[in-house]
């Protein structure tokens, strides 16, 4: 059966760039007959407000954008601490100690050689001890460990997509204080949710070369990706729920048919 989700994190109102989202996915489960999963992406705890949630399930209501359910990550933290824990069995995870200053610096330093600027993996060659001693000291933060090759996949609107995971630094999945961020959740979500068909903005295109890495280590079968093109304001700046741009409300509060909106985003 085919699945799809739109993910939103409820930090801000809906523009519409998500919009365009949610319409991809949205459309695409409906002409198959299959399943729309609503999963709000609540992992962060500091930004992730209740309020926010009520306005992405009324804007999207008011488009008549129906879900057959809703999901939460912040529900499912022990799903990702176990899938982490599989990672770190395997030796595809593991602890790194830089503070944000240090890998900075790192980066500036790769730059000005002319080298991409890719985590070098020091952390791997640290001792227990030392370990020990940089955890008293300070956080610590999770990375998964990319095996260095191409990473390939027909994409269903870029088509096929080539890259070297030599070029891309070990994405981090837990932060210092705790938060499991999008690229584990997202995993864990999509795999045991069954989704068959995720469509994203094309700037998320290294995310997935590296998902798609994480979801064959950890047994599962890569689902269908397609990105699309992002939608820009008039200067060719990036949308933003945070600045209001073009937010979904704003456009229902200035009277505009949501027919309207459906027609242009279509």
């Amino acid at each position: 059966m085919t699945t799809t989700r739109f993910a939103p994190s409820p930090t801000g109102y809906l523009h519409v760039g998500n919009l365009r989202t949610a319409l991809f996915n949205h459309l695409i489960s409906r002409k198959a007959g299959g399943t729309f999963i609503l999963r709000i992406d609540d992992t962060d705890p500091e930004r992730s407000k209740e309020e926010f949630v009520d306005a992405i399930k009324t804007d999207l209501e008011w488009l008549g954008i129906t879900w057959d359910r809703v999901e939460r990550q912040s529900d499912r933290l022990d799903r990702y601490a176990a899938a982490a824990d599989q990672l770190r069995d395997m030796g595809r995870f593991y602890e790194c100690f830089e503070t944000p200053t240090e890998l900075d610096l790192k980066r500036k330093k790769q730059l000005n050689m002319g080298k991409p600027p890719v985590y070098d993996r020091s952390a791997l060659a640290l001792s227990d001890a030392e370990k020990d001693a940089l955890r008293a000291e300070r956080g610590a933060h999770w990375r998964f460990k990319l095996d260095q090759t191409r990473i390939e996949w027909s994409d269903g609107i870029v088509g096929d997509i080539s890259i070297d995971a030599a070029s891309v630094s070990d994405p981090v999945l837990i932060r210092g204080d705790g938060q499991v961020l999008y690229t584990l959740a997202s995993v864990v979500d999509d795999t045991d949710m069954g989704i068959t068909d995720v469509v994203r903005g094309s700037d998320h295109v290294t995310n997935t070369a590296t998902q798609i890495q994480m979801i064959k280590a950890l047994g599962f079968d890569v689902p269908r990706f397609a990105h699309h093109s992002l939608l820009t304001g008039p200067q060719g700046e990036g949308l933003s729920k945070r600045l209001g741009t073009l937010s979904l409300r704003d456009l229902r509060a200035d009277g505009i048919a949501p027919q309207v909106i459906l027609s242009h985003m279509a």
